[in-house]
């Protein structure tokens, strides 16, 4: 892009208030707020920004990354004040730098880590809603936890993506993925026991993570087995699409490693 500098800039943001992160015509998203803050700083100094990728509407990051394009050199001090002096409450700078020229945030290589938080039983407290989902049946986590080793290695996740197109390259590779007792995500109006749900990998479908967590929940409440999940990522079984889909709001980018 002909402009005369380039940084990385990382944030985070809270997304329950967004409906999403990519621009859309007359509604509240995270990329919307983040142009808005940047062209009160900069006022009539040309610039672009371009995020690492898209997340859902309700969907949190802990840890997201833009590349930021403009015609002025910037002051990383000064642009961190006005930064965080300007943006919404639920949007915070957490760091800029330089960057090669030739970097490209979507095309260079990457690992994400996604986070999903969920309790179950007892509703939760309404403050919570923003930042883990309440699923109303008793949960077998022991099982859940045998299931979502399964999705780990190389497998075809045609299953566990919402609506591919013939282009959509549905075989990927899933780093890691567990479900552990929550300990990290905490506050006062939290249930006592929560768990989460951490999928590692270098590229998702869309809607994969939710649909997964949305496999492991009808697993846990009994409504198919460990076979099953073995079966929904072999390509030549004729089961069914998953279609139970996990509420956006659990969803949380946690963390993104740039190779």
């Amino acid at each position: 892009m002909n402009y005369k500098h380039s940084y990385l800039v990382t944030i985070q943001y809270l997304g329950f208030r967004f409906h999403g992160w990519q621009k859309q015509p007359n509604l509240k998203t995270g990329h919307l707020f983040l142009d808005k803050t940047l062209k009160f700083i900069y006022k009539g100094i040309r610039f672009k920004s371009l995020g690492v990728g898209r997340t859902d509407a309700r969907v949190s990051a802990n840890y997201f990354a833009f590349q930021l394009f403009i015609d002025h050199e910037v002051d990383f001090n000064q642009f961190m004040l006005d930064f965080n002096a300007n943006a919404p409450g639920d949007m915070r700078a957490l760091k800029i730098e330089d960057i090669d020229r030739d970097f490209n945030i979507i095309q260079h290589p990457k690992v994400k880590e996604y986070r999903y938080y969920f309790s179950y039983g007892e509703k939760n407290h309404p403050y919570a809603a923003p930042f883990l989902t309440r699923f109303r049946e008793q949960l077998d986590v022991p099982l859940m936890k045998e299931g979502a080793k399964l999705f780990e290695g190389f497998h075809n996740y045609k299953r566990y993506c919402t609506k591919p197109s013939e282009e959509t390259k549905v075989e990927r590779e899933i780093i890691y993925c567990r479900i552990e007792k929550n300990t990290e995500l905490t506050a006062s109006f939290f249930p006592k026991e929560s768990y989460v749900l951490i999928v590692r990998g270098e590229g998702f479908l869309r809607n994969q993570i939710r649909l997964i967590m949305g496999g492991l929940h009808s697993l846990g409440k009994g409504e198919f087995d460990l076979n099953f999940i073995r079966q929904s990522l072999d390509p030549n079984s004729d089961i069914e699409l998953i279609k139970n889909i996990a509420p956006a709001s659990g969803l949380h980018l946690q963390n993104i490693e740039f190779k």
